[in-house]
């Protein structure tokens, strides 16, 4: 789902026009000048990084070939003017059956759930608009940075199709209310709406993003691997459990993290009052 734009400036200079060239999905690594953090930038400007299925397909491979590299957190971002504008319409048009919209869609929830297993959190940087299928994608990110530049919307409902995807990571970041509003309107809300509502963790000026992001990768960078990528797993399982489950998974996941050498340093520092080496 997508929407006619009039976005914002990224990651060419303001009034700059970004040329679509490239791969889909261009890969920086230590990105900010933070060693352990990727970048992964939509690379469609002059389509808003629309979510063609080629460029579904490319962010999927990187995301999973991830999985299993050093990175320590990864920033997603957009290429141009927009964050994401969504799924491409065009191509959408282009094969009107239900089987390919059945095949599209369960492609799409395959990249987004792909952010989920990442055992490195993920960084949605957003400076300007994230619609649709777009805002899906802010709202499966584990983290979200915007400018105040930036705007979201489910606007698939003003083309006459309920954002159903979107509505999922929606539903579990905003209030209901909040939630069902943005679904049913299609209306647009901007940084520091969607900050209040729970969409985005932070919102600063456009040319502070970097900086923000920066320090909050090397923020996360700083504490120990597995308790990261563990915690991250737990957090999101125990979501979907009752409170007497989340409970048992998460005191086993507890015990098992102290039984790392990571945790074990980390105590042993608090004792005897100085920082922990978790180079050791």
């Amino acid at each position: 789902m997508s929407a006619q734009l009039q976005p914002q400036s990224h990651a060419h200079p303001a009034g700059a026009t970004a040329p679509e060239s490239g791969p889909l999905v261009e890969v920086t690594y230590d990105a900010f000048g933070t060693p352990g953090v990727v970048r992964l930038t939509l690379n469609r400007p002059a389509a808003f990084n629309a979510l063609s299925e080629a460029l579904l397909d490319a962010l999927h491979t990187q995301l999973t070939a991830l999985e299993t590299s050093d990175a320590r957190v990864v920033v997603l971002a957009g290429a141009g003017r927009a964050f994401c504008a969504g799924h491409d319409l065009n191509e959408m048009r282009a094969t009107p059956s239900l089987e390919y919209y059945q095949a599209l869609f369960a492609r799409c929830t395959k990249m987004m759930l792909a952010i989920r297993r990442l055992p490195q959190p993920v960084i949605a940087r957003v400076h300007g608009v994230a619609t649709a299928a777009g805002c899906q994608l802010v709202a499966m990110c584990d983290l979200a940075v915007a400018a105040d530049t930036a705007r979201f919307a489910t606007s698939g409902v003003n083309l006459g199709l309920f954002c159903s995807t979107p509505s999922v990571p929606l539903s579990r970041n905003l209030l209901p209310k909040a939630a069902l509003e943005m679904l049913l309107t299609g209306e647009f809300i901007d940084a520091l709406a969607a900050r209040r509502q729970g969409l985005i963790n932070r919102v600063v000026p456009l040319d502070g993003l970097d900086a923000e992001i920066a320090a909050l990768a090397s923020s996360i960078c700083a504490k120990p691997r597995d308790a990261v990528s563990a915690g991250k797993a737990l957090f999101y399982r125990q979501l979907e459990m009752g409170a007497e489950a989340a409970y048992q998974l998460a005191g086993q996941t507890m015990a098992c993290n102290m039984m790392k050498d990571s945790a074990l340093e980390g105590v042993q520092a608090f004792v005897d009052k100085r920082p922990p080496d978790w180079r050791r």
